[in-house]
């Protein structure tokens, strides 16, 4: 097993010990077990992403009624912003 096809079978592997009586196609499999995986990583990222940009003032978070947050930018740092995009070497 090699880069891409180690990833997956570990993302297979960690969705059937969380379900050990899972069952699925090859389709049912990439879009539920792995796309899960993947949801579940990434959520977490984004998570601490958001509180890095909160505390730096980069974007704004209002807690809703329903209690829960939501994020936009603050408008008074778009040009910091658009500064550091301009300079980030990071893609994806």
């Amino acid at each position: 097993m090699c880069g891409t096809s180690e990833q997956a079978s570990y993302e297979i592997l960690s969705y059937l010990v969380k379900h050990p009586d899972a069952l699925d196609t090859l389709e049912g499999v990439a879009e539920w077990w792995v796309f899960a995986q993947k949801i579940d990583s990434r959520t977490l990222q984004v998570e601490q992403a958001l509180g890095d940009l909160v505390s730096k003032g980069l974007v704004l978070e209002r807690k809703g009624r329903d209690g829960r947050s939501h994020y936009r930018v603050n408008r008074r740092k778009l040009r910091e912003i658009s500064s550091f995009l301009k300079q980030s070497t990071h893609i994806e």
